[in-house]
């Protein structure tokens, strides 16, 4: 069942629904992917000591402050890119757990609390991304184009 054979979602007349759902799917990498870009790039430069000190309040060793740079960026960059997505899906999806468990578990602050469940819900998403793969606008998506024309 695609979704223009859905009655409450079915696509108007002359417009072309998988180019309609393509941009959704790159959106939605932006979106998602673009957090931790976007994360990454605040800890470098004046606000590395930042990210230091938080990460040593909650007893995490900041030693450990490159390798989250370089996830953030790189897993980041190359879900944004579509390349190696659900790779890239599943070390996001392990480091916001690992995020979400050791910044966000007291749970009897609805704060921390609501930020515990954002962050299951950031994982839902590189979950659909590791099970549905990137999309047709992204690299992953032409490499394979290029090597099924090649064989």
């Amino acid at each position: 069942m695609n979704a223009s054979s859905v009655a409450w979602f079915r696509t108007p007349a002359g417009v072309d629904s998988s180019s309609a759902f393509k941009y959704a799917e790159l959106a939605g990498r932006l979106l998602l992917a673009g957090l931790f870009f976007l994360s990454g790039l605040s800890k470098l430069g004046s606000g590395y000591a930042t990210a230091a000190g938080y990460m040593s309040a909650y007893g995490v060793p900041t030693t450990l402050l490159p390798l989250v740079i370089l996830t953030e960026l790189g897993a980041g960059a190359a879900v944004i890119v579509g390349w190696h997505t659900r790779i890239a899906s599943f070390l996001l999806a392990g480091y916001t757990l690992l995020a979400a468990a050791i910044f966000h578990s007291k749970f009897g602050d609805q704060t921390q609390f609501t930020m515990f469940l954002e962050h299951l819900a950031i994982i839902g998403g590189f979950l659909l991304l590791i099970g549905h793969g990137a999309g047709p606008l992204s690299l992953d998506h032409r490499w394979a184009a290029n090597r099924r024309s090649s064989l």
